[in-house]
């Protein structure tokens, strides 16, 4: 008997409990995080363990990924690096640099508004957009 994986429900359940925005901010990685973490109150870390490796055109491509866990809450964030030497995590959204996703235990609307305007205020951020499951073409790319 072989077992098949079914992409299409490991979507659905990853992104049951989820809100996605885009950032459009040209800034490294480092300087961007860092500004979060400095301007908001998030400590954002680099977890290798997450990063994303894609197989295209016979190469890999590699994505960072940030993670923040809310503490005494099941709440984490995680921020995707989107672009990696000319191909991108979420092709559909190429305009995008990064990926914030909000997983578990989501906050309110109103929260989710200050969110938004922190992340706005931060220098170097261009837009901040809520992308919505239906616009997301490769949601398989984000599952970790």
């Amino acid at each position: 008997m072989k077992l098949k994986i079914d992409n299409e429900a490991l979507v659905e359940e990853f992104f049951e409990d989820t809100r996605l925005l885009g950032i459009m901010a040209p800034l490294e990685s480092h300087q961007f995080v860092w500004q979060v973490n400095q301007g908001m109150r998030f400590d954002f870390r680099i977890n290798n363990s997450l990063e994303i490796i894609l197989n295209k055109k016979s190469r890999q491509y590699f994505f960072s990924v940030y993670d923040y866990n809310e503490p005494n809450k099941t709440l984490t964030y995680y921020l995707y690096k989107n672009q990696f030497d000319g191909e991108y995590l979420l092709p559909e959204f190429k305009h995008l640099d990064y990926l914030w996703l909000t997983k578990g235990d989501l906050p309110g609307e109103e929260e989710e508004k200050a969110l938004m305007t922190g992340i706005r205020n931060i220098a170097g951020v261009q837009l901040v957009v809520e992308l919505t499951n239906e616009k997301i073409k490769n949601k398989q790319h984000l599952i970790l």
